[in-house]
């Protein structure tokens, strides 16, 4: 880790992977799309991994998802990523941009407050009123700037920006240019550099979602992203991201392999309401998401690190997870006290060797605070 990751919270992903992203462009021979830093194959590569140039897989789930994204991308539409939260449509999207763009800090952050000059540009007030319109006195948005520099401009959460201010991505993606009518002269006309798109994210069960315009969704090419299916490769995902969390933060647990099974094994059941052993369980109204476990992991890992002896166990799982289940809805607190006292409980009593199951049946105590 460099003295500068060091310094901040959480760097962008092409600070992150730098070195992969460099050691990609010095073996990348295949053909690269006008304005793209590596060529689609090398950006697949990034994104999917590649074990002999030492490449770490970054996104688990459908491989052909990540081959639609780019072929998107290198076309005249943008690329929406739809899905329910936590199934890293983010961090997708940042891969994708950093590995085409060379940076992924080109972004919108969709609020039902966005407004128009967030997007595109404002005004320097103190210059406007001393110089008139003028490209000095010129803001330039995140929209501006990539369409300025042919990069990507990421999008997120675009469906919870007001209907007639996400309208204004119309003209940019059919026209690829944006005008700037207080100017004048060829000032006034921004055209797109090769490599412009938008790539935006949008949640399907987010409270504030606004029904995109038929124009607009035109524009667009929708891809899926859907929670992981395989459990294997959730286990993977969640011990790889969580090992990452707690190099950064500089923090030694011992955090077993049966404990990430049994937390692998918690959210599944929550996530599709029945057991492997067939028991049905009320699903909570809490998304139960790969993202939502890798955060109950850490937030155990630090639990342990700081309140306990350092080794992660049931207790800590289950006290993050309570925590987790519990902020949507407070109803869900009953659903959860079922899957206690019919799953856990049964778990806890006839698996062999179910200590960490006790240890989680030990913590149900603290839904009753």
């Amino acid at each position: 880790m460099s003295t500068e990751e060091e310094a901040i919270l959480r760097a962008p992903a092409e600070q992150v992977h730098a070195e992969e992203l460099t050691r990609l462009a010095e073996k990348d021979d295949a053909p690269r799309p006008p304005g793209w830093q590596l060529s689609p194959r090398a950006v697949r590569r990034f994104v999917l991994g590649d074990d002999k140039l030492g490449i770490a897989r970054k996104f688990y789930g459908d491989d052909a998802l990540i081959d639609r994204c780019i072929v998107t991308l290198m076309s005249d539409r943008g690329l929406l990523l739809v899905g329910e939260p936590g199934t890293a449509k983010s961090m997708l999207s940042e891969l994708l941009s950093a590995a085409i763009s060379g940076r992924s800090t080109c972004s919108i952050q969709g609020t039902a407050g966005t407004t128009e000059d967030q997007i595109k540009y404002g005004w320097n007030y103190a210059l406007l009123l001393a110089e008139g319109p003028t490209p000095r006195a010129l803001v330039r948005g995140p929209m501006l700037q990539a369409l300025h520099a042919g990069w990507l401009c990421r999008f997120e959460e675009i469906t919870r920006v007001q209907p007639e201010i996400q309208d204004c991505l119309i003209s940019l993606l059919s026209d690829k240019l944006l005008q700037i009518p207080e100017l004048k002269g060829p000032e006034a006309a921004v055209f797109a550099g090769r490599g412009f798109n938008v790539l935006a994210t949008a949640n399907i069960r987010d409270r504030g979602v606004h029904e995109m315009s038929s124009a607009l969704k035109r524009r667009f090419n929708f891809e899926t992203v859907r929670p992981i299916a395989d459990r294997k490769l959730e286990t993977q995902l969640i011990r790889e991201r969580t090992e990452a969390l707690l190099r950064h933060a500089q923090i030694e647990v011992e955090f077993r392999p049966d404990v990430v099974e049994l937390l692998v094994t918690t959210f599944h059941d929550l996530r599709q309401g029945v057991t492997a052993e067939g028991v049905v369980v009320e699903k909570p109204t809490a998304v139960m998401s790969s993202a939502e476990a890798v955060s109950v992991g850490y937030a155990a890992c630090l639990d342990a690190h700081y309140f306990g002896d350092g080794s992660v166990g049931g207790e800590h799982v289950a006290r993050q997870l309570i925590g987790t289940v519990l902020k949507d809805n407070p109803d869900d607190g009953k659903k959860l006290r079922h899957y206690f006292d019919v799953v856990v409980k049964q778990r806890a009593q006839k698996l062999v060797g179910a200590s960490q199951w006790k240890r989680v049946f030990d913590a149900r105590r603290e839904l009753d605070r």
